[in-house]
């Protein structure tokens, strides 16, 4: 289970990539990148067959991107997560969120292996304030079924 600690940490970041940015807007890619950047978040998004998104820059990957990045957040198919969190390593970047769904078991074995903050089986948008909407009712349920972090 997921830290309080491993969330604060990764959300302590202000330069954070979205990989695997959509440009579909109801895709999680997209809808993580924008509501990042609304929290405030310099986000960056990486998608290789994007050079745009939402009005911003898009970067073909992580080497690309000039800033130095605090942390990853990974929507992508989860036979790939394991190469960004290889490229996140090798770049100095630790803090990897594995959304829901994009999380494999070698990525995981991977970044504990490494001694990187990993969060998988969570959802950002749920920890990532403030926590509007669907997200704040989400938060709620799971408190109180304990699967928050502690």
């Amino acid at each position: 289970m997921t830290s309080q600690k491993a969330v604060d940490n990764f959300l302590s970041g202000k330069n954070i990539a979205v990989v695997g940015v959509s440009r579909q807007k109801g895709k999680f890619g997209n809808v993580i990148y924008k509501e990042l950047k609304k929290k405030g978040f310099n986000t960056f998004g990486v998608n290789p067959n994007l050079t745009e998104i939402e009005g911003d820059k898009c970067y073909h990957c992580l080497k690309d991107i000039p800033q130095n990045l605090e942390g990853i957040v990974t929507v992508i198919n989860p036979s790939k997560t394991t190469l960004i969190v290889k490229e996140a390593k090798d770049l100095g970047i630790n803090n990897i969120w594995m959304q829901q769904g994009s999380e494999s078991e070698e990525a995981v074995k991977f970044c504990k292996e490494n001694g990187m903050n990993e969060i998988h089986k969570e959802c950002i948008l749920m920890f990532a304030e403030p926590v509007k909407s669907f997200h704040s009712f989400h938060r709620w349920i799971w408190k109180l079924a304990g699967k928050l972090p502690n």
